[in-house]
């Protein structure tokens, strides 16, 4: 099958495959990685017509964008390359906090640059908002940017809509990333209405709620030992939690096997579903194995109607998911 492209943003567009990939857990965070398998991955996303890749610098912390970078080695004129900054941290992992003060946002795109093997990057992003920063300053360095040539496009993740309208008006931002699936709605109040009125695109992370909408994820004991997720930060996959959103799960399969897909892939029909002329939705599931990548490609020949977007509605409502997204949530934008 062929993907089909998908513009984010309006004032500055960018067109991207409609079906990005994640790359965050080729490197840590959900278990044991392999590089072989994750380059191998990333090959086969680009075969596919998989080129919008997400990376970050603190992601390893920085051998994802390392990895990244000799993936995608010969082929740079196929890819939309988005990563981020603003989570800091040290080689050794300690996390630092947030830092979205100008001369970080400097030295934190040119080192990206050099672990990208790149000398541009398409869409990148803050990661999380720096409440001790003007949001103004940090976008006013993020612009400065791209008049270096050194970016393309600019994004946010995890952006209040009052913290989207103050950074538009400095320079224009091409979409947000910001976790939605059908776990995950809470952008339907007040920050899509906004994106729409300013012509920002949505690049939805966590798609699949962090893998549990695959059905793969049964019990703590499905996930690696080494794996976050079975972490307290995640409440959605542990204990009282999970048992509850397992049996959102089990509805989600039955329509799945209605509509003969699997349920990761009807939850990212769903998502890709979102999309419409006024907002440009490109979702980033990540994964790092080839059959996964193959199946969430999948989704997109996934056509739901009206009754099928109503039924999923009624079989996961919008505040009948259990426990929040990150225990602690004192990172996000609000």
């Amino acid at each position: 099958m062929t993907l089909q492209k998908r513009t984010l943003g309006t004032g500055s567009s960018l067109t991207v495959s409609e079906l990005g990939l994640g790359c965050m857990g080729m490197s840590e965070f959900y278990g044991r990685g392999d590089e072989g398998e994750a380059i191998a991955t990333i090959h086969r996303a680009l075969d596919l017509g998989v080129t919008f890749l997400d990376t970050a610098d603190m992601y390893g912390p920085f051998t994802n964008e390392q990895l990244v970078g000799k993936a995608i080695a010969g082929r740079r004129d196929e890819i939309q390359l988005a990563t981020k900054f603003g989570n800091e941290r040290l080689p050794d992992g300690t996390r630092v906090g947030i830092n979205g003060k100008p001369e970080y946002v400097r030295a934190a795109c040119d080192a990206s640059l050099q672990r990208l093997g790149v000398d541009h990057i398409d869409l990148y992003y803050q990661h999380r908002v720096d409440k001790t920063v003007p949001i103004e300053e940090t976008v006013g360095a993020m612009a400065e940017l791209v008049e270096a040539g050194k970016v393309r496009h600019l994004g946010l993740s995890e952006a209040s809509a009052t913290t989207i309208r103050r950074a538009h008006a400095v320079h224009p931002i091409t979409a947000l990333q910001s976790e939605y699936s059908l776990f995950t709605r809470d952008l339907e109040d007040e920050i899509l209405p906004v994106l729409r009125e300013l012509g920002i695109g949505l690049v939805p992370y966590s798609p699949l709620g962090r893998g549990i909408l695959t059905g793969a994820i049964t019990s703590e004991s499905s996930l690696d030992e080494d794996d976050s997720r079975r972490s307290a930060y995640f409440p959605r996959l542990n204990g009282e939690g999970l048992r509850a959103n397992l049996q959102l799960v089990d509805r989600v399969r039955a329509i799945a096997e209605q509509k003969g897909c699997t349920p990761g892939q009807l939850a990212l029909a769903w998502v890709l579903a979102q999309g419409d002329d006024e907002l440009g939705v490109a979702p980033i599931p990540g994964t790092k194995r080839v059959k996964y990548l193959e199946e969430n490609v999948g989704a997109a020949a996934v056509e739901l109607t009206h009754a099928d977007l109503a039924a999923l509605d009624e079989a996961v409502p919008r505040d009948a998911v259990v426990g929040d997204r990150y225990g602690d949530m004192s990172s996000i934008d609000a």
